[in-house]
């Protein structure tokens, strides 16, 4: 067992609200709602969460791996109400490590008592976690971080795995000028970065470019096979391999990192345009219109000579009005930019099958996870049932099943079950939308 104490450093950020069992009282009926502990849409639905922290793994030794946790300083809560009189923020990470190759065996465990003292001009703080790991398996790391002074706690899930020395988990990227780890493989056109190969020496780097994914999925109510990427690599380029080496993609595509040409494995950089992960030109915010716009409205506003005109006739089409269709707007990009955070994987977030889901129907109201996907629920409107002065709330839901896919590119990557989602209102949804209607089965006040 890793157990570490005390540690002060200057930065952090991150929580989740644990949802309490709410009773209303009145002075002759009450109603009772009953809240799933196992539910884990908080992870999906920003206004439920405070700290975002970003993770990542390097399987550093033969037997030991490194959880690398990042905490942004605008996103912690400190206080001087401690001995030292300081701005402080308290947060305890405990790591539960499960072996899941065959089942679910816990493997390892770790926690850290940090009280991170606010340091002027810094802007993240980032800890690594020592793993005992054995080669050859796939793990999950269940990390829970109660921010103490909030009385808040978040939960997140880590996958990796230690089945080859050649795969992304034996890469580190960092930014070339300020050396800082990178925990995401999104990265800008002009962004100069280094990767660090940890199991060893080798001679070269091989960069297998492709061209940017640019299919959407199928609505969910299709039968479908996914789309993946199935085409060669436009060009393999060889450089020599040293960890200082400067490199950087000026152009939007996949960059898969070997350190063998014959190798089908590596780290993935991604480049998706200067503003991603936002939407804030006219050409980047037609494209995910695609959900709700004919093959015709979108051929017109893409070929049109003043996009931005067309794109504003297909709200003001949706809303009727200017005020109702800036409200649109709003809320159907805030969503696109939650999946572009939360989804992307080899393509944009937008993109995902999940993405598609989550930007029609909004933040889901349960989530299930498991070793091999996901299960998202949606509350339809309530029904109550009535027993003399009591009333109990009866809830159904819409679900939707995601299942995890391995994926060369990324470990983010889920697939709709489509033969498992066989209602799915979807023509409901779209049609609710252009009639200037938020689609949302209930709590229509959520993104």
């Amino acid at each position: 067992m890793n157990t570490h104490h005390n540690h002060k450093t200057g930065f952090a950020g991150l929580t989740f609200i644990f949802t309490l069992l709410v009773i209303i009282s009145g002075s002759c009926r009450t109603m009772q709602t009953v809240i799933d502990p196992k539910d884990l849409s908080y992870l999906y639905n920003p206004t439920k969460n405070t700290i975002n922290p970003r993770f990542s793994v390097t399987n550093d030794l033969e037997n030991q791996s490194y959880l690398a946790v990042k905490f942004f300083t605008n996103e912690l809560n400190f206080s001087e109400a401690n001995p030292q009189g300081v701005p402080m923020a308290q947060l305890l990470i405990t790591v539960k490590l499960y072996d899941i190759t065959s089942g679910r065996r816990l493997y390892d465990t770790a926690y850290y008592n940090l009280n991170i003292i606010r340091e002027e001009g810094r802007f993240e703080f980032v800890y690594r976690i020592p793993l005992r790991v054995q080669q050859g398996l796939n793990y999950m790391a269940e990390v829970r971080i109660l921010d103490r002074i909030r009385q808040r706690v978040i939960q997140s899930f880590v996958p990796f795995n230690t089945l080859s020395v050649t795969n992304r988990y034996n890469f580190m990227a960092r930014g070339h000028f300020a050396r800082n780890e990178l925990f995401n493989p999104v990265i800008r056109n002009n962004e100069y970065v280094n990767l660090v190969y940890l199991k060893g020496i080798i001679d070269s780097l091989y960069i297998s470019s492709y061209r940017k994914f640019s299919e959407i999925p199928d609505p969910p109510s299709m039968l479908l096979p996914e789309k993946t990427v199935d085409y060669p690599p436009d060009t393999i380029i060889v450089l020599p391999y040293s960890d200082t080496l400067p490199i950087m993609f000026p152009n939007e595509g996949i960059y898969l990192c070997s350190t063998d040409k014959k190798l089908n494995e590596g780290y993935t950089f991604l480049n998706f345009g200067a503003t991603y992960p936002r939407m804030i030109n006219p050409e980047t915010m037609i494209e995910p219109l695609a959900y709700l716009a004919s093959a015709q409205e979108m051929y017109r506003m893409k070929s049109s000579e003043k996009p931005k005109v067309a794109l504003d006739e297909f709200w003001i089409g949706c809303g009727g009005n200017v005020e109702r269709s800036r409200e649109l707007i709003r809320i159907y990009y805030t969503r696109v930019l939650y999946a572009n955070y939360y989804f992307t994987s080899y393509k944009e977030g937008w993109r995902t099958e999940r993405g598609m889901i989550y930007i029609i129907y909004g933040p889901p109201d349960k989530v299930y996870k498991t070793n091999e996907g996901e299960q998202w629920g949606y509350r339809k409107p309530v029904i109550k049932s009535s027993w003399g002065t009591r009333y109990r709330v009866k809830e159904n839901y819409l679900y939707f099943n995601f299942k995890k896919k391995e994926n060369v590119f990324s470990d983010n990557d889920f697939f709709i079950s489509r033969s498992e989602t066989l209602i799915t209102l979807w023509d409901q949804a779209v049609a609710n939308w252009r009639k200037g209607i938020v689609f949302r089965l209930d709590n229509p006040e959520d993104l």
